[in-house]
């Protein structure tokens, strides 16, 4: 019966580092992504929790060096009867919690494994909830346990551990994540990852139309709403998504520039490599790499490209036989004024509302030309950095980097 116990104990102990282990280590890869994450939530929650925002990325890293310290413990057998008693409190914290996150919804998926495996947050709590029986038999056969190591080696276990995921971390921080589990990962074609298939599932709603009579309010659906008869007087239409079809894994992806022009397909579908400078926030960026990405803009504009086509003046459509291309299109026939705008290969994307925009502009008027807005999620999603650099040819991402490694 004892050794019974034992294997059981041992079996709950290993499943649970396994756990531990990789959820930690796929956040430690994108210890950024972790904290967005966090981030998110403690905006959709609202209130109390916005003023916590300050201490996202404290509360993201703890939360890794947590996740990796018991996994480690656990697979060793370090501490055994210490690690089941915090093990048994995290997950009688997190599984109420992700209870409550699955019936309100306020962010899509939990972030529980980063971006490797993204799961609802119906799967999460039902993981919580497996995971929480693992956790409260190990509590119970706690004293059944038989540690491997004691005195110095599990200081130097529990140490190592947390020395070596906090180097890794700040390692990927100032670089970027090892592995890019994001669909803007080098190699991939962006236009194909946007595509919808011909037999995609579309979006489900279930409409209903609100009418009154003799002040009353009623609702009808779109069966039995009082169509031709002018003694109701139609109030509004309520739309409730009640099955999500499907969505690409990129949706978002549009570029606008300072006049309101898309030029998302123009910069898809370049054959010229086009540099992209990645700034969700530009109240956020790193200051200090803003020299860098100035010698970026300087270099853009030394290699601007005039365009093929030009708008001529009316004298030179009066003489439009004689016009045929720039190249032997006389000067005279060219009007300045409304000369099209060189092309250029580099662009600044930004998240940030026109305040921030102005603002910045007035502290850096070189970048002026080239900044043009874009979904603050899209691209905390295309790079783990800010500012940071992708580079797309073709539509393919053939290139990306933090600014801080230039």
């Amino acid at each position: 019966m004892k050794q019974t116990k034992t294997i059981i104990a041992a079996i709950c102990r290993i499943l649970l580092g396994i756990v531990f282990v990789f959820s930690g280590s796929v956040k430690a890869i994108d210890p950024l992504g972790t904290v967005y994450k966090i981030e998110d939530y403690l905006k959709a929650f609202g209130g109390f929790f916005t003023d916590l925002l300050p201490l996202a990325e404290v509360a993201a890293w703890s939360l890794i060096v947590i996740e990796l310290l018991l996994g480690i413990c656990m697979l060793l057998n370090v501490r055994s009867r210490c690690t089941s008693w915090i093990t048994l409190l995290f997950y009688l914290v997190m599984t109420p919690l992700t209870l409550y996150i699955a019936i309100q919804n306020p962010v899509s998926d939990c972030g529980c494994f980063g971006d490797a495996i993204v799961l609802t947050n119906w799967q999460t709590f039902w993981k919580n909830a497996v995971l929480i029986i693992l956790a409260i038999v190990l509590f119970a056969l706690r004293k059944s346990t038989h540690p491997l190591w004691r005195g110095w080696m599990e200081l130097v276990i529990a140490s190592g551990t947390i020395v070596l995921a906090l180097s890794f971390m700040v390692w990927t921080h100032n670089h970027l994540p090892i592995k890019d589990f994001r669909p803007y990962k080098i190699g991939n074609h962006l236009p194909t990852l946007m595509e919808y298939p011909e037999d995609a599932e579309p979006d489900q709603y279930d409409i209903t139309f609100v009418y009154a009579k003799d002040g009353i309010e009623q609702t009808f659906t779109l069966e039995n709403y009082p169509k031709g008869d002018s003694t109701w007087t139609f109030v509004r239409q309520n739309s409730k998504l009640i099955k999500k079809g499907y969505e690409p894994p990129i949706h978002d992806f549009e570029i606008i520039n300072a006049n309101g022009d898309d030029l998302t397909w123009d910069i898809l579908e370049s054959e010229e490599p086009i540099t992209l400078v990645v700034m969700y926030d530009l109240a956020k960026a790193d200051n200090a790499q803003m020299t860098k990405v100035e010698r970026l803009c300087n270099a853009a504009t030394d290699c601007k490209i005039i365009p093929d086509t030009v708008v001529i003046s009316e004298k030179a459509e009066e003489n439009a036989e004689e016009v045929v291309t720039n190249e032997d299109m006389d000067e005279e026939y060219i009007d300045e004024e409304y000369m099209a705008e060189p092309i250029s290969h580099f662009y600044i994307l930004t998240g940030s509302d026109t305040n921030e925009i102005l603002n910045f502009c007035q502290e850096y008027p070189t970048m002026t030309d080239y900044i043009c807005t874009c979904d603050p999620v899209t691209l905390k999603t295309i790079v783990r950095a800010n500012p940071g650099v992708i580079v797309l040819q073709n539509g393919t991402v053939i290139d990306k980097y933090n600014v801080r490694n230039m």
